[in-house]
């Protein structure tokens, strides 16, 4: 049992430093699509900490941006795929 356990361990934590890696690669090889994630993380922080709502948009703008964030990391994450066929 332990076996076991010590393998999908490795197994997990193999396939986590692949994905970092591969994570890695791509956002080098594409820098204005991680400059956008990092520049669109720094948005949403100064949204989320105003003390106004920005007529009225605030809500919608952090959320809007954080979904544009989830599909940067897609295109990221397709790219990666495609890259390692």
């Amino acid at each position: 049992m332990v076996g076991v356990a010590f393998t999908l361990g490795v197994l997990t934590t193999t396939a986590f430093v692949s994905y970092q890696q591969t994570e890695q690669t791509e956002k080098s090889e594409h820098p204005r699509i991680s400059k956008a994630i990092a520049a669109i993380k720094d948005a949403i922080d100064y949204m989320e900490k105003a003390p106004h709502d920005f007529g009225g948009h605030k809500e919608a703008a952090i959320k809007d941006s954080k979904q544009a964030i989830e599909s940067l990391k897609l295109a990221l994450a397709y790219r990666a795929k495609k890259d390692n066929k």
